[in-house]
């Protein structure tokens, strides 16, 4: 498989090292020194690109894979309030493309387990939940894209919570997200629930990148031969 990189720092490097090691090829790396090479003549060839930019580029980039007819994951967060017109237009135009704030595939299943626990303690009211989570102080957005998705189901399928919130909550109804910036850090995400009794906590922390990556390779063989929108639970099998 041909595979364009569109952002490469060190996401983007690690990503490259494991499509080399599964026998792809990366034909096309595109950065900020060289945004001309961004262009429909150079993707002729490409089978699936793979985009981990930041919040202000991610949506332009994604769009133009997807006027060339190229499939696209993107990795990148902080640019959610376009997703719906990023949609429209892959519909539109018969495209692929997947989007998760999060690619280890441990990663997607602690979200799993989030729902399912958050729906358990629907209606406990003796417990108050919380998230912490915890990246290097290069990570751009706070809090994290995934720590965004753990809030969204715990809202979901709790009823004692109907927002989230980045700093000390002013009311109980909110769900408090700390986010920590702490170098060298891949990522700790932490969900917690607290009563004067106990305590029940889950955590996935990342040992490295590389999980990420092996992840978003994996959805880009997933799309490079299908049309459509899909999420990681499709790429891993969980179905709905």
């Amino acid at each position: 498989m041909n595979i364009a990189l569109i952002g490469y720092g060190k996401m983007g490097k690690t990503i490259e090292q494991v499509a080399i090691e599964k026998g792809h090829h990366v034909k096309l790396k595109i950065d900020l020194q060289n945004l001309d090479d961004f262009n429909q003549q150079n993707f002729q060839a490409i089978d699936a690109a793979i985009e981990f930019t930041g919040p202000h580029t991610a949506y332009n980039n994604i769009i133009k894979c997807l006027e060339w007819g190229i499939p696209v994951v993107s990795g990148s967060t902080g640019w959610l309030e376009h997703l719906a017109d990023v949609e429209s237009m892959c519909n539109n135009k018969k495209g692929s493309f997947i989007y998760a704030s999060n690619f280890s595939i441990g990663v997607n299943i602690f979200f799993e387990l989030n729902k399912k626990l958050a729906q358990l303690m629907d209606g406990k009211h003796q417990y108050d939940v919380s998230i912490k989570e915890i990246h290097h102080t290069q990570k751009k957005d706070a809090p994290s894209g995934t720590a965004i998705t753990l809030a969204d189901q715990i809202l979901a399928n709790n009823a004692g919570k109907s927002s989230w919130v980045n700093d000390i909550p002013a009311s109980k109804d909110e769900l408090f997200i700390k986010s920590e910036r702490i170098d060298p850090y891949p990522g700790q995400h932490e969900v917690t629930y607290t009563s004067s009794v106990d305590e029940i906590k889950i955590i996935h922390e990342a040992h490295s990148r590389d999980g990420f990556a092996w992840g978003a390779v994996l959805a880009a063989e997933f799309i490079a031969t299908r049309k459509g929108i899909f999420t990681m639970k499709d790429v891993i099998g969980f179905g709905n």
